[in-house]
């Protein structure tokens, strides 16, 4: 696949994304998780599959006897959309990175099996779980051959992402909905996958960097210096994922708030209403609806606190919406309109920090809800390690009740075993650089460290 991992901590991992899903969601019955390989190949080949039993307390692992995505898997050559044979879900989550809602299998159009008029379908949802190409190689982007769709065009160039797995998840016949609560759910936790594996590759190309140096006799300061500080500056990596994890742990409380109370407004509802007003409104300059059209995307796929959150609609959202209203486009029908539909964004964003409605939910213990408030919105701007450890136990307190406690607190518990090793390795990089400077060997001291 596109990440380097080694093949028990992608099966671990898949298997834990599926295992959450299921007992989460109880229309859903089946999982599977694709890897993508590397362009231009982009071999999707199945990882695991899951199915929990009737009673949903036991789930069985393992993969069909056929498939045409076993290992050693498919070739995009095998799966993309060309006339002649059938269309695949596949093709559309790995070619577009968007996912593909099965609700109606009689009518699915990329239903291979019923496209050759035989065999039984059920609804499905699949996810494809996307990186950036910038965390992928934080050494800068190789030159990678992107394979072509059949029309010739090149896939993938002019996108941010890579697309590294994708999760199929199997439920009951008519149960699933497009943007649904379950495809959305299944959405945020590919995400997560995603950090997950980001993470083991770190944590591969970490220990690799130690164990090359402690093997060779290093000549020079500059070389070790470029080899390890290269790999250090991957901590800045890890700060973003704990940032993410923190982000889908606001959402979950958030959500729970939303939900015991009864509010309807979320952020997405506003972000709709700016995109029709939007739609509905002649001579803006295509450069800046383009613009603002990603901005609006792009905020839903952010869970800052709330204050960055107002930052952020400030500079990115409101000053484009203002250059289109002092214009001739900005009527006051239109003007108004707007302004109703940002101050709801901001008001969405404290929904979380209401005392009101944190003190109407009475599912928790008023101490704990005080104490887990104040954690969740007081993000360091740096990696703080007493902070993460509050994290991790609180995570611990099952009287926290959140929906996907135990997911978090096992990525958190696994980012910051990598950001010790990070400590560690710089550490090890400084003696290094020392020795060398005194004319010494590094590895005398490098074993030892081990």
């Amino acid at each position: 696949m596109s990440l380097r991992v080694d093949k028990t901590s992608l099966e671990r991992a898949c298997k834990e994304i599926i295992e959450t899903i299921l007992f989460c969601l109880p229309n859903a019955y089946k999982g599977t998780v694709y890897s993508i390989g590397s362009p231009p190949d982009m071999v999707a080949t199945r990882v695991t599959s899951g199915i929990i039993d009737r009673e949903r307390t036991t789930i069985s692992w393992g993969l069909p006897e056929r498939s045409d995505y076993n290992p050693p898997g498919k070739p995009w050559l095998q799966y993309r959309d060309e006339p002649g044979r059938p269309l695949e879900a596949m093709a559309w989550c790995v070619e577009k990175q968007k996912s593909w809602t099965a609700e109606d299998p009689d009518s699915d159009t990329r239903s291979v099996r019923v496209q050759l008029g035989g065999g039984y379908e059920d609804s499905h949802h699949m996810e494809p779980v996307l990186v950036r190409k910038q965390d992928l190689y934080l050494d800068g982007e190789p030159v990678l051959e992107y394979p072509r769709n059949y029309d010739g065009e090149v896939i993938w160039q002019d996108t941010d992402y890579m697309v590294v797995a994708v999760i199929k998840i199997h439920f009951r016949l008519g149960t699933i909905k497009m943007d649904s609560p379950e495809t959305r759910l299944i959405k945020k936790l590919s995400r997560t996958l995603g950090t997950e594996l980001l993470s083991y590759q770190l944590r591969e190309e970490s220990l690799k960097a130690m164990r090359e140096l402690a093997q060779d006799k290093v000549n020079s300061c500059n070389i070790i210096s470029d080899s390890l500080r290269n790999t250090i500056s991957k901590s800045g990596l890890i700060f973003s994922l704990i940032k993410h994890e923190m982000g889908f742990l606001r959402d979950q409380w958030e959500e729970i708030i939303r939900e015991r109370c009864n509010i309807k407004d979320a952020k997405e509802d506003y972000i709709e209403e700016l995109d029709r007003a939007l739609d509905s409104t002649a001579g803006v300059d295509d450069r800046l609806r383009s613009e603002l059209k990603e901005a609006h995307k792009k905020f839903l796929e952010f869970s800052l606190t709330p204050e960055k959150a107002e930052n952020w609609i400030r500079a990115k959202i409101e000053s484009k919406w203002n250059t289109i209203l002092t214009g001739n486009n900005g009527s006051n029908e239109l003007s108004e309109k707007v302004r109703r539909s940002l101050d709801g964004l901001r008001n969405t964003l404290y929904v979380g920090k209401d005392s009101a409605l944190i003190k109407s939910y009475d599912k928790m213990p008023e101490k704990l809800k005080q104490e887990w408030v104040d954690l969740i919105y007081r993000m360091p701007d740096r990696f703080d390690q007493v902070f993460l450890d509050k994290v991790i136990d609180m995570l611990g307190n099952p009287a926290l009740k959140l929906p996907h406690q135990n997911k978090s607190r096992k990525s958190l518990i696994h980012l910051r075993a990598l950001a010790k090793i990070m400590g560690e390795l710089e550490e090890n990089t400084n003696v290094a650089i020392r020795q060398v400077l005194n004319g010494g060997s590094t590895n005398h001291f490098l074993r030892q460290s081990k």
